[in-house]
């Protein structure tokens, strides 16, 4: 029952958070979560208070990490299509030198 519910609650926060519609929402929410002074577990408890804080500023580059590299990708793609390709082929014989 435990791993149904932890795999069945990983893989619908997993597809939130992929949805284009609802990540910035995600990453905005997190990010005023982490500004707030209200917290689940309060910081003033050693380590136990900075484990929600930790786990959402990962959320929160991890997302960021994968915007960045949705766009490089894409702008790459973008201009490899754009180049274009050469139509003369020079063919070059190597020679040992020594």
């Amino acid at each position: 029952m435990k791993r149904l519910f932890h795999g069945s609650l990983t893989k619908w926060l997993t597809n939130l958070i992929r949805n284009p519609r609802y990540r910035w929402f995600v990453i905005f929410g997190s990010l005023l979560y982490l500004i707030s002074p209200l917290d689940i577990s309060p910081d003033a408890i050693p380590i136990i208070g900075w484990i929600d804080d930790g786990l959402l500023a990962t959320i929160v580059v991890t997302e960021l990490a994968q915007i960045a590299t949705e766009k490089r990708r894409k702008s790459n793609s973008q201009s490899a299509q754009n180049v274009e390709q050469p139509t003369d082929v020079i063919d070059v014989e190597s020679v040992a030198v020594g």
